[in-house]
């Protein structure tokens, strides 16, 4: 029995669906098996050989002892378009699982390895568990847990994620992605900054909270580059395209320093600090900000002092300059005394001692000056009387 037309079909069908030819002949000799056990007079065990170059099919008719070892073999290849017609129906039914066999494994294959890569997809399906991104040769899965909070994804949207986990499960190979990873932040700055790349610019760490801020770390291998302008670029246009992808969540690009304090209080960035005392054995950053650089310097919530903490690894702690200091008033002696003095009598003083000890002499002398004139007055009214 010859199939030179099918042997076309297959060939054609294996380079279509990137399958071997060798997968496909074997799918094919069981569906071969399958329609000569349903022939007449068909042996319960059987084999098929098929010849590659000229299509030539035999089918072997077995014999088995209660060991399941060949016990006798003989060529047993039925005629007439019923078989064909049979093996035509089986092969279909088998290919089409083969097939779909054959892409699970080609997928994990092609995707296996590759966590943390970064992939671009194409929004096909959205819910509120999960969003299904067509990558052109495979699907990916971004759980609700890994989507950045509050984007709107709609269909046809075109995305990049990080894979984060590539599982061959009985339905096929399952790749896991996320856009909320750190790692998407440095695989994203990669594409636009060569210096990344070849290894002149490093990535130290990298703090972020999705879809509000991100703190990224470099330091520079050779001294004549700038960390932080080669990934910023002229005019912000790198991490532009970085700030786009994200939907507008702001990333700050910090330079590393070996003097941790120095580091820290530019992480603190856009904040101005004054001071940074470091306690390396709690790992503790004591910052000291201005009064009006203060509600800077913590961020929102706490946000940027978090984020300066996760970059640093130190806890960081900021208060004002202001924070401790006691304000003292000068009062006047005068204004002292007063508060002293009861509030309906006047306060003492020696000089009002003084009036007062000259107010009762006055008195006493102008009733002596009384009485004598009295007496006087006596004097002259006895001699007029006379």
């Amino acid at each position: 029995m010859k199939l030179d037309t099918m042997m076309e079909a297959i060939e054609v069908l294996a380079r279509e669906r990137g399958v071997a030819i060798d997968t496909i002949l074997d799918a094919f000799a069981n569906a071969l098996v399958a329609a000569y056990k349903r022939s007449p007079g068909a042996a319960e065990e059987a084999r098929v050989t098929i010849d590659p170059d000229s299509g030539e099919v035999i089918v072997y008719a077995q014999e088995l002892d209660e060991d399941g070892n060949v016990v006798s073999e003989w060529e047993d290849t039925p005629e007439g378009e019923a078989f064909g017609r049979i093996a035509a129906q089986s092969f279909k039914q088998v290919m089409q699982h083969k097939l779909r066999e054959a892409k699970r494994e080609h997928v994990f294959e092609m995707y296996e390895g590759r966590e943390g890569d970064l992939v671009t997809g194409l929004v096909q399906q959205v819910d509120y568990r999960s969003v299904i991104l067509d990558l052109g040769d495979a699907e990916a899965i971004l759980p609700g847990s890994e989507r950045i909070p509050f984007e709107r994804l709609e269909r046809g949207n075109r995305v990049k994620a990080l894979i984060l986990e590539v599982r061959n499960e009985a339905k096929g190979a399952q790749i896991v992605v996320s856009r909320s990873h750190p790692d998407l932040v440095r695989r994203l700055l990669e594409l636009e900054v060569p210096e990344l790349t070849d290894g002149t610019v490093e990535i130290v760490n990298i703090a972020r909270e999705p879809g509000h801020r991100t703190k990224i770390a470099v330091i520079s291998h050779d001294p004549n580059v700038d960390p932080k302008g080669a990934c910023v670029g002229a005019r912000g246009s790198r991490v532009r395209q970085v700030v786009n992808e994200l939907r507008g969540e702001k990333v700050d690009v910090v330079q590393w320093r070996d003097d941790i304090g120095q580091f820290i209080a530019e992480a603190l960035g856009p904040a101005k600090v004054k001071e940074v005392h470091i306690d390396e054995e709690t790992k503790t950053a004591d910052v000291v900000v201005s009064e009006h650089q203060l509600s800077l310097a913590i961020g929102k919530e706490g946000q940027n002092a978090r984020l300066a903490a996760r970059l640093s690894g130190y806890k960081v702690d900021i208060r004002s300059d202001m924070e401790g200091v006691e304000v003292e008033e000068t009062v006047p002696e005068a204004a002292l005394s007063e508060e002293a003095a009861p509030a309906d009598e006047a306060p003492v003083t020696d000089e009002a001692a003084a009036d007062d000890r000259s107010v009762e002499e006055a008195v006493d002398a102008e009733l002596l000056v009384s009485d004598d004139e009295d007496a006087v007055a006596t004097d002259d009214t006895d001699h007029e009387s006379e």
